[in-house]
């Protein structure tokens, strides 16, 4: 590895548990590749785009000054050919490679880096990622309407930044990693407006060659691409329109290489009976858990016997079976791949009649009645209707609100609301590797306020100022304290029980006989949902 990939940094422990993708450098040039998706393309600015569709488009478009090893979560320096950090974890000095350009051909210096991280803060671009970057010396003052800019990013010259944090923080070499961090070019950026989402200039593998609305997406190989040998492809073509099961139809005809909205739930069995088809399906882990919330601030929620109760009520396996098995039954917020998981807790039992008993000795010997809120797509009202019949169970009467996600995010956002949450289709998948991003936006609480995503609105600010001190823990002789101190935060969650952790999806993923590449690469667990940069065509051979 390269001189410095931020050592000790979290995401290290992570990649000592998954398998590196086996990138055949081999493998042949050209050919194309074909993927199917339901509905439009929001936006390509790597700012503003925050969603499971565009993560992986917006990653092979721009770089950052870190990525990550292919088909893994392992930390890599991507425009940065080295990165320093000061003892105290308090001062990063990035130097950029050379020669790298944008796909409009100029190269990339440092004022572009300060630039692009100035922007993505800026309120005025209204960016959902930028509370990422508030470690960053500068970042609160300039969002409390004082000062202009990150005044901890300082241009040294042409190649050379420091970036000064406000605090030590063990997940900032994750934070230069995501999408929100890609390096963009300002002309392009101002001569583009508002547009810049529809007419992106990075210096990722590929660059946009074609998008009309509502039809496809086109992006093409960019010949100076940094990486020698990169992308495989030269052409990658996103079908816009087209619903899944007619995606998969499609892609049975030959007509299409991936269905990029997964195998329909409605056709999942017969796609895995069909030999044929089975061989060609992939599937991986995610570091994802599906959950139900329970309002804290709500009664009968407010009595924690009570939510350790519904914790017990629920029928995880028969869940789990109702999305054909797609998953594996969950009793923590963290995912197993997740560094921090505690593979020794049990935690609550399915066991209906101590439930019962317990709603009893706090109170609610009758039961009562209350609201599960579900967004309105299949599996998810099953789901609700398999969770509504384990309450029955014991004395627990929920009305099932089956609404659109928006109205469900909505109502989350609302302190007095959503008594009860399933969190199918909108559960958290972490935007990166680190035990911290399954905490901050969905159970600390900072995300307990108005339009924020901790739905269970718990705050339990002991548990918040342990949190601040294990991201304090920077360097690699803190990472295993580090890593036990998550642990230990995600266990005492777990005995205030906010949640009912349900399941952690498996993702599987269809390709067409005409695509090759590790199968890593088309479960990649940050270029979700396909690391397209790698996969290869076997018509180029």
């Amino acid at each position: 590895m390269k001189k410095l990939l931020l050592t000790g940094v979290a995401g290290l422990a992570l990649a000592a548990q998954m398998a590196s993708a086996q990138v055949d450098e081999d493998a042949p040039m050209g050919g194309t590749m074909i993927v199917t998706y339901k509905d439009d393309v929001a936006t390509l600015d790597p700012a503003i785009g925050y969603d499971w569709q565009n993560w992986s488009m917006i990653k092979s478009l721009f770089d950052g000054l870190m990525g990550y090893e292919p088909g893994t979560t392992t930390l890599r320096n991507e425009l940065a050919s080295d990165v320093q950090i000061s003892e105290d974890g308090m001062v990063y000095t990035v130097t950029l490679k050379d020669g790298i350009k944008f796909h409009n051909g100029r190269e990339i210096v440092a004022d572009d880096v300060k630039y692009s991280l100035e922007r993505v803060t800026n309120p005025e671009t209204r960016s959902p990622g930028a509370g990422f970057f508030g470690m960053i010396d500068g970042f609160d003052s300039w969002n409390a309407g004082e000062g202009d800019g990150l005044s901890g990013v300082k241009v040294i010259d042409d190649k050379t930044v420091e970036i000064t944090l406000s605090r030590p923080d063990a997940t900032f070499g994750h934070v230069l990693a995501l999408n929100f961090a890609s390096i963009v070019p300002k002309e392009a950026v101002e001569a583009s407006g508002e547009d810049f989402g529809r007419e992106p200039v990075g210096s990722g593998a590929f660059k946009l060659a074609e998008w009309s609305p509502g039809q496809r997406v086109v992006f093409e190989r960019f010949e100076e691409y940094h990486r020698e040998n990169l992308p495989k492809l030269d052409q990658v073509t996103f079908e816009i329109g087209l619903e899944p099961t007619v995606a998969l139809l499609r892609l049975q005809q030959g007509q299409a290489d991936v269905p990029g909205d997964g195998i329909p739930p409605a056709q999942f069995l017969q796609v895995m009976n069909d030999p044929a088809q089975a061989d060609n399906v992939i599937e991986g882990g995610q570091l994802h858990t599906g959950y139900i919330t329970l309002n804290t601030q709500m009664a009968p929620f407010d009595n924690v016997d009570v939510r350790k109760a519904v914790n017990m009520a629920i029928n995880k396996d028969r869940i789990v079976r109702i999305i054909n098995g797609r998953a594996v039954p969950a009793n923590q917020p963290l995912p197993p791949t997740m560094p921090g998981y505690a593979e020794d807790y049990e935690g609550y039992a399915f066991d209906p009649a101590a439930a019962k008993e317990m709603l009893a000795e706090a109170g609610f010997a009758d039961g009562f009645s209350t609201e599960l809120y579900v967004m309105n797509v299949d599996p998810n009202p099953r789901i609700a209707q398999a969770i509504q019949q384990d309450l029955s169970e014991i004395g627990i009467d929920a009305e099932i609100r089956s609404l659109a996600q928006a109205n469900v995010i909505a109502a989350g956002g609302e302190a007095d609301q959503a008594p009860m949450i399933w969190s199918g289709g909108m559960a958290w998948i972490a935007d990166f590797p680190d035990p911290s991003n399954f905490y901050g936006p969905i159970l600390g609480c900072a995300g307990a306020v108005q339009g924020g995503w901790n739905w269970a609105w718990y705050c339990n600010e002991e548990l918040d100022a342990r949190a601040a001190e294990a991201d304090a823990m920077t360097g690699a002789e803190n990472e295993e304290a580090r890593i036990e101190a998550w642990k230990s935060i995600y266990l005492d969650v777990m005995e205030d029980a906010p949640w009912v952790p349900v399941f952690n999806e498996q993702r599987f993923t269809l390709t067409s006989d005409s695509i090759a590449g590790d199968d890593s690469l088309f479960v990649d667990p940050v270029h979700i949902p396909v690391n397209y940069d790698y996969i290869y065509s076997k018509d180029a051979e």
